[in-house]
């Protein structure tokens, strides 16, 4: 029988300020993620984004007391539930922020198995582009995820750019990780199934999953 409950798309923005370029990143992913699914699919797709500004106290008192207030649960209950992940960090000395790192360093290290991640950052110059493979990539590797082949990272001079011959502008980049969350989503829930395989369903189960991925970065 074929599952008839949502898809679920959960994005977390770090952003500090308000309005934020990270929320506004966090948002364009999610809705291009949303429309590929719609297209894909006769499902309803929900979004959710979580502003990890409003709950920053929350998430220094449990890293104190071990114990989530009722906001901090639901946010957390939200991402590992979620079928398909977009997690957006602003740049702070190189690496994702505090806020951010704080937030993941809750969610169980096994909670995340198999769940399709975009991950992505904003920052002022393309210089820190690179803190998408050298510190978020293996952060969502140790959690266990499967960080798909497109990255976004937006500087401020990305947005309104719409590339040339030789490059892909942001609008693209966003379509393009939409896109490719979308597909691993509807592969994970095909015939009714509501996960991925994982190394506990023994290596043959995994063949397929891993032949999608390859599929998705040759596309």
């Amino acid at each position: 029988m074929f599952d008839t409950a949502p898809l679920k798309i959960v994005a977390v923005a770090a952003g500090l300020s308000s309005p934020s370029s990270t929320r506004l990143l966090a948002d364009r992913l999610a809705g291009a993620a949303r429309e590929a699914l719609a297209a894909g699919q006769d499902r309803r797709v929900e979004v959710e984004v979580v502003e990890l500004r409003d709950l920053a106290v929350d998430i220094a008192n449990h890293l104190v007391t071990g114990f989530p207030p009722a906001g901090l649960r639901k946010a957390l209950d939200a991402v590992t539930g979620a079928d398909g992940l977009i997690a957006v960090t602003p740049v702070f000395t190189a690496s994702y922020s505090g806020l951010f790192k704080s937030f993941f360093d809750l969610v169980d290290n096994t909670a995340l198995t198999g769940k399709p991640v975009v991950i992505a950052a904003t920052g002022g110059t393309p210089r820190h582009s690179l803190v998408l493979e050298h510190a978020m990539r293996p952060l969502f590797a140790y959690l266990r995820a499967v960080v798909l082949p497109t990255s976004v990272y937006a500087a401020s001079e990305d947005w309104g750019s719409q590339g040339d011959e030789y490059t892909e502008g942001l609008p693209s980049r966003i379509r393009r990780a939409g896109g490719e969350l979308a597909s691993a989503v509807m592969g994970r829930t095909v015939s009714g199934a509501t996960r991925t395989p994982t190394l506990d369903d023994g290596e043959d189960a995994l063949v397929p999953f891993a032949q999608q991925l390859a599929d998705l970065r040759v596309g």
